[in-house]
């Protein structure tokens, strides 16, 4: 019954504390659930695009001897098998072919037999480019070495000796030839190959003509299963690659030695559950502060009562409460504020993972999500017991009925700010900074070319400990300002107070542990809400720069075997929506015995079509490098790594093998004169980049292979002209920035942040509002009792107004400026340790003045009118006031 009337008289009496705590617990719990969901999400992303990004799930390659009738009745007994081909794979020694007066014979390759409809079957693992879709194919590249297109006759020779005449009917790409060539049976992902130079694919019943029952071609021949398995997996990568791999090893199990699996969705899940571990990486550099911010504001704003809770406490042991039963009463009103927090906390998740990751309530209310939902709620209530049961049932235990009743604050330093804490965490977050730029640390390491995360936690340490510090120093500051810099006080509230400004200043002077609180909590959320805000936009920023730096412009046409149609860049120019064109040269040169990319370009005129970055150049803005290859007509640009492993020095002549118009390499003269790190599609490791009308001088071959296109309107419509100016038969690929943008942020490390930083900024904004007016708001509550006796002893509304306008605004002015220096500091330490992330990295931080100067905006409302009802409520009449406590 007791229980009922304090919970009765709290909702009536004490409803702007209640509602304060449970406000602000609401916090912590809606962001908790909400960054699982976004964990949930994002991990739910990976899994899905692994999947999607797998034209055969499984190749499974049989022993000799195995009939492939039998194999495919047993794969397609296996659960979740929904489609199964067999293929043959066979060697071959060498391909003729006749262009003229010269006979073009090239290396060894592989002969692919695929049956009717198999391209139907498995989209993406075989695209038409030019003639029939039946009858024999030749690769791309394999029908560029030979010199051959639809319809020109050619001769087969097999690894036995034998050959066949066939005619070309097509022209294919292999998207997936790593794959589909793959070692099968080595570990998922270690089974990818190097494609063969050169292909031919025919039909499955001719390539039985050609190899079956011939002795000499038995060690060549293998016939292959490929499976499509159904993709209904869950949504973790790690529970889908453990499930992905069991059914193969079952599968293996039943043909008991017979077949070898060649796993290629395992290899994709497996490197998508190790890109989830990015997901959690970013949730503890921007979730975790958050969370730890929330938790903060539903502390304080517990202990803004805890003066009015003794007296509380003092007048119901006066009339014979026992301890145990006041402990009992605060651990009452901790339920009920924590109940209503977890309420509220959870329905925001609910909406906040609609409307930031497009989850449903189903999709929120089972599974992953539903698991960090009970870990919010637990935390919600935690904190509630923490911020007002804890204290209560201390205060009952240690204090007095006459010091409870009493003020009992003490004005002695924290030990924190005795022992200098603040100075040493930010002394060891700048060591732990410089250690890990000395040793180029990299959260995403490529080592042999597959991307892997490395992540030492350690460096995670710095940014933790530079947040910790600087709100701890900010408090310092505040502290030593208000304890000892009264007269610079009296000059600042002068403005505000008049001739009051002494007796203001004293004030806020005694009421240093509120003011310094409320100074720190406005600090961290401002940190908060700028670390995230320019994290964020600078990821999403130079998501951009590395999808252009990959497609190579906003439209990207790279041509096919017959190469550039003639005219090509006056008609792209001609087209609407198109700003520039410049066409560049690709081809290969060998540096020694290493075969390298070279591009050839007009320095002067790149820029035009696609962003020149000075991170893409070393020795110089890229401004400077180029103008110094286009004043050297046979200048040459090279990679970091080539100019390492042939010790080169500017000014060095490099020789060079390229091809010249019979196909023979002959050497070309270059002359070093800078080094590039990145270029518009080329590759990360080693490339080269030599002035276009030099290349074509010196090998005589005067065509473009690639045209790189600027674009004032959307690119994918522009890509969508330029593919119906092309048609169907030029061979030639059209790339739009769009599309890459999408793949980038959907490859490793690139998990896509846009839900996330919805949610963050929205939660950024809410903390802002939370520390600035709701502690306002708190803070005076705390104090009416002193506002309402200066009223008794005649102060008027004008003098009170003066102190609730001077501390707003110390608070608020002084949490702005330096939570804004600390957001900023954080965010350039959280880029730099990420670093490796961005490719190339950004060469500086991308600051978004619209939504921070809404957060200022909003910020200042937010004081204002917390300021407004804080004069609005010193004016009640003194009385009213006092009875009321």
């Amino acid at each position: 019954m007791l229980m009922l009337i304090w919970i009765r008289g709290l909702l009536r009496r004490r409803t702007v504390r209640v509602v304060g705590v449970a406000l602000s617990l609401a916090l912590s719990v809606a962001l908790v659930a909400s960054l699982g969901a976004f964990i949930t999400a994002s991990n739910a992303g990976m899994t899905s695009r692994a999947v999607a990004g797998v034209p055969v799930d499984w190749q499974v390659e049989l022993a000799p001897g195995n009939a492939p009738s039998e194999a495919l009745r047993t794969i397609g007994a296996q659960p979740g098998v929904q489609r199964a081909m067999a293929t043959g794979y066979g060697d071959l020694a060498a391909l003729v072919a006749t262009t003229g007066p010269t006979v073009q014979t090239t290396g060894s390759g592989r002969v692919l037999g695929l049956p009717a409809g198999y391209a139907a079957t498995f989209p993406g693992e075989v695209r038409y480019l030019a003639g029939s879709r039946r009858g024999v194919l030749l690769a791309q590249q394999t029908a560029a070495n030979l010199h051959v297109g639809v319809g020109d006759p050619f001769t087969l020779r097999l690894t036995d000796g034998s050959e066949h005449a066939l005619r070309v009917d097509g022209v294919v790409d292999l998207p997936a030839s790593d794959s589909l060539f793959q070692v099968v049976g080595a570990p998922p992902g270690a089974g990818a190959t190097a494609p063969p130079d050169n292909i031919v694919v025919l039909p499955l019943t001719m390539w039985h003509q050609l190899f079956d029952a011939k002795p000499g071609l038995f060690a060549s021949a293998r016939t292959q299963v490929h499976v499509s398995l159904s993709h209904d997996l869950a949504g973790d990568p790690a529970t889908a690659y453990t499930a992905v791999v069991e059914r193969a090893h079952n599968l293996e199990a039943k043909f008991a030695g017979g077949a070898k699996v060649g796993n290629n969705l395992a290899a994709m899940l497996d490197s998508a559950r190790a890109d989830s571990v990015y997901s959690e990486l970013l949730f503890l550099f921007l979730g975790l502060p958050g969370v730890v911010l929330g938790a903060m504001l539903a502390l304080v704003a517990g202990a803004s009562g805890r003066d009015r809770r003794r007296r509380e406490q003092a007048l119901l042991r006066v009339r014979g409460a026992q301890p145990r039963g006041v402990a009992a009463l605060a651990l009452g009103e901790a339920l009920l504020v924590g109940a209503i927090a977890t309420v509220l906390g959870l329905a925001g998740a609910v909406i906040a993972g609609k409307l930031a990751f497009g989850l449903p309530l189903s999709a929120v209310l089972h599974g992953a999500p539903l698991a960090w939902a009970g870990v919010a709620a637990v935390l919600g209530f935690v904190l509630a017991i923490a911020a007002t049961a804890v204290p209560a049932w201390r205060d009952a235990r240690t204090l007095t009925v006459r010091t409870s009743a009493g003020n009992t604050r003490r004005d002695q330093r924290p030990i924190w700010e005795r022992l200098y804490l603040d100075l040493l965490l930010l002394a060891g977050s700048g060591l732990i900074y410089w250690q890990s730029m000395r040793e180029a640390y990299k959260v995403v390491l490529v080592p042999e070319g597959v991307p892997t995360i490395s992540i030492n936690y350690l460096t995670l340490l710095a940014p933790l400990m530079l947040w910790i510090g600087f709100a701890l120093l900010a408090w310092r500051l505040s502290d030593l300002l208000l304890r000892l810099g009264k007269h610079l006080l009296r000059v600042l509230v002068r403005p505000l107070s008049g001739r009051l400004a002494g007796v203001v200043a004293s004030s806020m002077s005694r009421q240093r542990s509120l003011l310094s609180r409320g100074l720190v909590l406005i600090a961290v959320s401002v940190s908060f809400a700028v670390s995230v805000a320019v994290f964020n936009t600078t990821y999403m920023s130079q998501a951009r720069v590395d999808a252009q730096l990959t497609n190579g412009s906003d439209v990207t046409v790279v041509a096919g075997a017959a190469g550039l149609p003639v005219g090509l860049q006056a008609k792209t120019l001609a087209l609407p929506g198109v700003a520039a064109v410049q066409p560049m040269r690709h081809r290969l040169a060998y540096v020694g015995n290493d075969l390298q990319d070279l591009f050839g370009i007009d320095p002067a005129r790149i820029g035009e079509a696609t962003p020149m970055s000075d991170a893409y150049f070393q020795g110089g803005t890229a401004r400077e490098v180029l103008a110094r290859l286009a004043a050297t007509p046979d200048g040459i640009l090279v990679s970091d790594e080539t100019v390492k492993d042939f010790q080169l020095h500017v000014g060095d002549t490099v020789r060079l093998r390229m091809q010249g118009p019979d196909h023979a390499y002959r050497p070309v003269t270059f002359r070093y004169v800078g080094v590039a790190r990145e270029f518009p599609t080329a590759p990360h490791d080693s490339f080269l980049i030599a002035n276009a009308s030099y290349v074509a001088k010196a090998t005589g071959v005067d065509t473009y292979e690639t045209l790189l296109m600027s674009t004032s309107a959307q690119p994918s419509a522009v890509a969508a002209r330029v593919r119906t100016l092309l048609g169907p038969a030029s061979g030639s690929t059209v790339h739009d920035l769009q599309a890459e943008i999408k793949t980038t942020l959907s490859g490793l490390t690139a998990v896509d942040l846009s839900g996330l930083t919805r949610l963050e900024l929205v939660f950024a904004v809410i903390m802002v509002v939370a520390s600035s007016g709701l502690m306002l708001v708190l803070g005076f509550t705390e104090r009416k009792r002193s506002f309402a006796i200066s009223h008794a002893l005649g102060a008027n509304g004008r003098q009170l107004a003066s102190f609730v306008w001077s501390e707003a605004l110390f608070t608020a002015l002084g949490g702005a400026v330096l939570g804004a220096l600390g957001g900023w500091l954080q965010a350039f330490v959280i880029v730099k340790i990420l670093t490796g992330v961005f490719d190339p990295p950004p060469e500086a931080l991308t600051v978004p003045w619209t939504y921070l100067g809404l957060v200022a905006v909003i910020a200042a409302i937010s004081v204002g009118a917390a300021a407004a009802w804080a004069v609005s409520a010193a004016r009640r009449p003194a009385l009213e006031v006092l009875r009321d406590l």
